[in-house]
């Protein structure tokens, strides 16, 4: 099975001042993957290369067998969906209008019902209907992040890049968010991945198939959430100390932050 998203020996810098070097990995179809660090790891500026935002100072970037730099932007966009850390509130649009523009790679004269009928769905995928029609810049902060991962999702892309998706959500809407996530990767009809740049370490356990890891400017781990999430590696890279407990049938792989080591809190 092709990868639908293969990272080779990525670096960035800013001018001298690297910010990450030899990142490789890839993704596999209906594949959530985490990527977690500290601020400042390289999390953001990752996902920007792997969408062409940024040009990575070596290393390539192939999605579904074609070399992302050579890509039409047109085609890019039909391939990639990406939902930054922050999002305008300027859009004097109706929600439903905003996710439409979801379709905008897809529309060449006007839009078709098919648009309307991807629109409409993914509304409802994100309990988004009650206020489909309201502006989006009278929305709060939470109910337009919700609207912009919608949008994301009727863009129907091979791989979704979300750079801390669930930030402005509430406990509720967070797990809404990311079980919808989930529910369209796990989908055999849409053979799509997903990487989610997340703080939340338990979340990341939850949801994501895959971890990887960032620490002073290398990938520290890559893996299943049970082999990533060590002892030694959240206190290294967090600079906390943690109790496990290992997943169940009936439930994931949570993480318990205990402290942080006397050292580090002495006189705080």
């Amino acid at each position: 099975m092709n990868s639908i998203l293969e990272a080779k020996n990525l670096s960035f810098s800013w001018g001298e001042s690297p910010v990450f070097s030899e990142v490789g990995f890839d993704i596999q179809p209906r594949q959530i993957v985490a990527i977690v660090g500290v601020n400042g790891a390289g999390k953001s500026t990752l996902m920007k290369c792997l969408n062409r935002i940024l040009a990575p100072s070596s290393g390539s970037v192939v999605i579904n067998s074609e070399d992302v730099s050579k890509m039409p932007l047109l085609e890019l966009a039909k391939q990639v969906s990406y939902v930054p850390q922050s999002v305008s509130t300027s859009f004097p649009l109706d929600v439903y209008d905003v996710v439409m523009l979801g379709r905008r790679p897809y529309i060449s004269w006007r839009i078709s019902d098919g648009d309307r009928d991807i629109v409409s769905e993914t509304i409802s995928l994100f309990d988004l209907e009650d206020f489909a029609f309201r502006r989006f810049d009278q929305l709060s902060g939470g109910e337009r992040q919700r609207v912009i991962i919608a949008k994301a999702v009727a863009q129907n892309p091979s791989l979704f890049l979300l750079d801390e998706p669930t930030s402005d959500l509430d406990l509720k809407n967070q797990i809404v968010v990311m079980k919808s996530i989930r529910k369209l990767v796990d989908n055999k009809d849409n053979n799509c991945s997903a990487l989610i740049a997340i703080h939340d370490l338990n979340m990341a356990a939850r949801f994501a198939d895959l971890i990887l890891m960032l620490h002073d400017g290398k990938m520290k781990a890559f893996g299943p959430p049970e082999e990533v999430f060590s002892k030694e590696n959240i206190s290294e890279v967090f600079g906390v100390t943690s109790e496990l407990i290992s997943s169940t049938d009936s439930a994931p792989m949570r993480i318990h932050i205990l402290d942080i080591p006397n050292d580090e809190s002495a006189g705080n």
